[in-house]
């Protein structure tokens, strides 16, 4: 158990207080955009840090409790911590999907694909399901399976799998993104009903596409113009707001999408559904790093050479810690709502190393 690392001030673009949760020297984030980072009674916040030495989950008391480390051992997938609503940990570790007990740090591991990795996981909304994207040499697709280590199933693809989720009304069906375009495909957890949702090419730049709350509908991103919605049963597109929303997390409700923003980088905002209106709740300062947020369209093939080389001949654009091509995740925001959807909890690297914050809506 740490001591409190926290501060907090008022931010100069909007006034609304602003609370720091980390301070350690070592890189610290909160967990990825599409999932919740506070306990369901808002007061314990799950973020990853590096200051064991590799990622793990580590628990802060908001807003000014103690830190405690929740994971050790083998480093988890980053950006992988969700929090069930039995209140375990699922996260990834490698080619293994795992639970852990916050309480008394039991870990147990749900499913593993010999020789994969897997990216962050996502769950049905009751609980009982989860799907992660994997990669095994030339293999890629959807893993995904029951929570208590029955019925674990793959689904090939025939290209790179990102950001997999459960439908929030029929946790039969996952939404998940292909790279490269077109970007949004579904299909039914037992393999059927693989199709895409929307056909374009690399100068339509769809990104981050998540479900609009209780809608059932989903809503993404046309990168740097616009939020647009797809209505799922019937496919068709409307524009919800013109603004260069970047990483998009819908309330409940499906009536308000808190973002962040780059290029320019305006902060956070929260968007009116209804009217499209954007409102500012905080700057985030963050870096925001990554060479292909100043386009317009998906990375080709000479983005990543040009990364490559600037990387240096021994390090892939993947590896490199500078200004590569979709950029260190930990210098992104990634915005997300509390419970109560009071607060929001976003990731800054405004002191030089990222920490996690949380803003008061």
């Amino acid at each position: 158990m740490g001591a409190s690392e926290h501060s907090s001030y008022f931010d100069p673009a909007t006034g609304a207080r602003v609370h720091q949760m980390t301070a350690h020297p070592s890189v610290s984030h909160s967990t990825y955009f599409l999932q919740r980072a506070f306990t369901p009674d808002n007061r314990l916040l799950i973020f990853t840090s590096y200051r064991a030495g590799s990622a793990q989950i580590f628990e802060a008391g908001f807003p000014e409790g103690p830190i405690r480390q929740i994971s050790s051992g083998e480093a988890i997938h980053p950006f992988s911590p969700a929090i069930l609503p039995n209140g375990l940990l699922l996260f990834v570790r490698g080619g293994s999907i795992w639970t852990i007990d916050r309480k008394t740090l039991e870990e147990r591991m749900v499913a593993r694909f010999e020789g994969a990795q897997f990216g962050e996981p996502s769950f049905s909304a009751d609980g009982e399901w989860a799907v992660v994207a994997y990669k095994r040499g030339t293999e890629t697709g959807l893993f995904t399976g029951r929570l208590d280590g029955a019925q674990w199933r793959t689904i090939p693809f025939e290209r790179t799998v990102i950001h997999p989720q459960f439908h929030p009304l029929e946790p039969e069906w996952i939404e998940f993104a292909g790279d490269p375009a077109p970007r949004m495909f579904r299909v039914r957890r037992d393999g059927s009903g693989m199709e895409c949702l929307h056909q374009h090419g690399d100068d339509e730049f769809v990104v981050h596409e998540t479900f609009l709350g209780s809608t059932g509908d989903l809503v993404f991103t046309v990168w740097p113009f616009s939020v647009q919605r797809m209505n799922w049963a019937t496919r068709e597109i409307s524009e919800i707001a013109r603004f260069n929303a970047w990483h998009i997390t819908p309330n409940r409700a499906g009536t308000a999408i808190l973002c962040d923003t780059n290029h320019p980088d305006e902060g956070l905002h929260l968007i009116d559904v209804a009217t499209g209106k954007p409102r500012r709740v905080c700057l985030s300062e963050a870096s925001n790093r990554g060479s292909q947020w100043r386009k317009s369209r998906y990375a080709v093939r000479e983005d990543f050479e040009a990364a490559r080389s600037a990387a240096g001949s021994n390090l892939s654009w993947m590896e490199a810690g500078g200004d590569t091509v979709y950029g260190p995740q930990s210098t992104h925001p990634h915005p997300s709502f509390s419970p109560d959807e009071s607060l929001a909890v976003f990731t800054s690297d405004r002191t030089g190393v990222a920490q996690v914050y949380v803003v008061e809506l």
